[in-house]
């Protein structure tokens, strides 16, 4: 099942992932640090480039760091680490590294002003910050469309606005100032979330994400009636390219101010 989580997310922020990518400018001396890093295709794209440092993968799954793991020694790539830990705790070297990069990974911590205070410390002053958020939720109502399909009227649970959280330049940029970051911006990255090539592909690929299954739990229908509305809009949402959903998102840049 991590396997197929894996395949699907990339597969899902392809478009997104070229941005965040080019947004980084990782050079081949770059300590980097990837946040969330999840089955680390954005770690290893670093480690291609950054050929002369090491670079340092972190996520919460030991599932999905053991597929990360696994696809670095298949790639060759001997210059990385994958750690597990939460970033809000987890013990970086002090002034370790020189860019910071996330796709998708810092918005779900339970304090996120200690976690990007912890962040800071791990980075040199003037090293930069390349994450990828998504903006608000009315703005990506690719998630909320999901859920109204599979249980309409029905209760958000408390963590349906995390991916969302960072979503307001103005919380973000509060929250990153705070912790000793400078020259913050924001890109915004207009780009469709990828479902599947087809109804049917992307039907099964749902069905056994997190998000379907929490949401079937919370409804007293049968599965029948909330599956046949998913199918439909996946149907909806069929083009030429596969299943695709707008969504909007944000790159946030900064740099680590002097101390």
């Amino acid at each position: 099942m991590a396997l197929q989580c894996a395949d699907f997310y990339d597969a899902e922020l392809s478009r997104h992932n070229r941005h965040l990518r080019a947004a980084a400018r990782v050079g081949k001396r770059d300590r980097v640090l990837d946040i969330g890093c999840g089955a680390g295709q954005t770690t290893r794209e670093a480690a291609s480039i950054a050929v002369e440092a090491n670079v340092v993968g972190v996520d919460t799954s030991a599932e999905m760091l053991e597929i990360a793991r696994r696809r670095c020694l298949e790639a060759g790539l001997g210059n990385v680490v994958f750690e597990r830990g939460d970033a809000q705790h987890h013990a970086f070297p002090a002034s370790g590294f020189d860019l910071c990069i996330s796709r998708f990974g810092v918005m779900f911590f339970a304090d996120p002003a200690v976690a990007f205070a912890n962040i800071a410390r791990a980075l040199r002053p003037g090293a930069r910050l390349v994450w990828m958020v998504w903006q608000s939720q009315e703005a990506n109502r690719w998630s909320g469309a999901i859920r109204q399909a599979l249980a309409p009227g029905g209760v958000l649970s408390i963590d349906a606005g995390k991916p969302f959280s960072l979503g307001d330049p103005a919380v973000a940029t509060a929250l990153l100032s705070t912790a000793g970051f400078i020259s913050i911006d924001f890109t915004e990255v207009n780009e469709p979330v990828f479902y599947g090539p087809n109804v049917d592909a992307a039907f099964d690929a749902l069905t056994g994400l997190y998000l379907v299954k929490d949401t079937l739990a919370r409804t007293d229908e049968t599965p029948d009636q909330p599956l046949q509305r998913l199918r439909d809009l996946l149907d909806a949402h069929m083009t030429t390219d596969g299943v695709l959903f707008d969504s909007r998102a944000w790159i946030i840049s900064a740099e680590r101010a002097s101390d």
